[in-house]
């Protein structure tokens, strides 16, 4: 009996991807996000302190950031079909066991240790070790609008969670999440996405372009550095290079300024005179840019470089404390809508880049694994930034300090980035177009006939 054909699947299957992906952030990054909406109703019922409780999130944090590197490590050798659905089935299991808290322990092992921590698998950090093998030219564009799921799922899923809470109850929400996590992402995942092109005979970008004739286009030339793309990059060779280490602090750096404004930024809004709704519609505007930004900022990359687009999303939180900082002496609503709109449109940028910039350097069989590492400092930045910004608050009497410090973050997380110098490696396609035409023939004037 002969063996059935291999599946044919068509060349634009990179976007399929992308779409499966999107989807899945919706969903996935969402269900972590719940915590908040879980988070009053459990104290109603229990009367435990906010802090006890408020803790389960930030054990699950360390959860993740401790089991990056495995997730990593099983990218490499098994790849999203089973990665993000394991990741989906340990999430699932501990909404379910949530429904039965009835110590502050059931409820960190639950909604912390395996909602919180577990979600690592299917979130930015997951998605950014395998999406980025998918495309050279639209990279960072594909990134940004499979990130873009999470904005998108924020207005649309949140709401819905929230009404869900106040109707049928926190445990009766925690089943509908888990329930929404096997029937949508473990299908979608287990039978449509894939690790990279090459697994499945196809080539990034869809394979070769065609002109407007239908000609094929060469395939694009954006390697600069010859050596060191010749490599086979392992975790013990990129640890050994000062670029990993610009990585990882330019990332850590940035998550500092990000997380920062992010846990900060309502209560502050409140203490200047802001009611309740009006920083919530704050936030939530935060959201709605971030959607534009994530795409704008990811697709921008792929046409002036990752350094320039980095250095443009940075830019996007020092604007930020500087109209947060000047909101202290001018309460104004417009001022407000800027500092959402700098944080979204540009800030949020950041997301798109935060595995495109390891691709271009270490890309390979190993970069899902050299990626999880990377990470680790990243999730230090963002847990440290919240933390350090209330303790300068807690000892100033003011936030004016504490964001001026989160100013200087943003400069310093673009400059890494710039030391990394991933176009020193790699370039956008945008640059390689540029340098493909600098570096072509000048072809001597055509003579007319005699």
């Amino acid at each position: 009996m002969s063996a059935s054909p291999p599946l044919r699947l068509p060349f634009f299957y990179g976007w399929v991807v992308v779409a499966v992906a999107f989807v899945t952030m919706a969903i996935a990054v969402n269900a972590r996000t719940a915590f908040g909406l879980l988070y009053p109703p459990i104290l109603d019922e229990f009367g435990w302190q906010r802090g006890a409780t408020a803790i389960a999130f930030t054990i699950g944090f360390m959860a993740a950031t401790i089991s990056a590197p495995l997730f990593g490590l099983m990218m490499d050798r098994w790849g999203p079909r089973l990665v993000i659905p394991l990741g989906a089935v340990i999430v699932s299991i501990g909404f379910m066991v949530a429904t039965g808290i009835d110590t502050p322990a059931m409820l960190y092992f639950s909604l912390g240790l395996l909602v919180v921590g577990a979600s690592v698998g299917m979130s930015y950090i997951g998605h950014s070790m395998f999406l980025p093998n998918w495309f050279i030219r639209q990279r960072g564009l594909a990134v940004g609008l499979a990130f873009a799921g999470v904005g998108v799922g924020a207005i649309v899923l949140l709401p819905l969670i929230q009404f869900y809470v106040e109707s049928a109850g926190w445990r009766a929400t925690c089943v509908a999440i888990a329930v929404t996590i096997v029937v949508v992402i473990i299908p979608l995942n287990a039978v449509l996405q894939r690790r990279r092109p090459s697994d499945i005979g196809l080539e990034p970008d869809g394979g070769a372009r065609r002109d407007k004739a239908g000609n094929e286009s060469p395939a694009i030339d954006n390697v600069v550095d010859q050596d060191w793309v010749g490599v086979d990059w392992t975790l013990a060779k990129a640890l050994r290079t000062g670029r990993f280490w610009w990585i990882s602090a330019g990332a850590a750096s940035g998550l500092y300024a990000w997380y920062s404004v992010q846990v900060h930024q309502t209560r502050y809004l409140i203490d200047i005179g802001f009611d309740a709704p009006e920083a919530a519609l704050a936030l939530g505007l935060v959201g709605f840019f971030g959607i534009g930004g994530q795409i704008g900022i990811g697709a921008l990359s792929d046409r002036i470089g990752r350094e320039w687009a980095w250095t443009l999303a940075c830019i996007g939180f020092a604007l930020t404390y500087v109209a947060l900082i000047a909101l202290g002496e001018y309460p104004a609503r417009w001022l407000v809508y800027l500092m959402a709109a700098a944080q979204g449109l540009l800030g949020y940028g950041l997301a798109s880049l935060f595995g495109a910039i390891p691709a271009e350097i270490f890309a390979g069989r190993r970069f899902a694994t050299i990626f999880s590492v990377s990470t680790i400092s990243a999730n230090v930045g963002a847990g440290v930034g919240p933390w350090v910004t209330g303790a300068i608050f807690d000892h100033a009497g003011s936030y004016d300090p504490a964001f001026a410090v989160c100013f200087v973050m943003s400069f310093v997380s673009a400059g890494c980035i710039w030391m990394a110098s991933p176009r020193k490696v790699r370039l956008v396609a945008g640059q390689a177009a540029r340098r493909a035409r600098w570096q072509a023939p000048t072809h001597p004037a055509v003579q007319p006939p005699s």
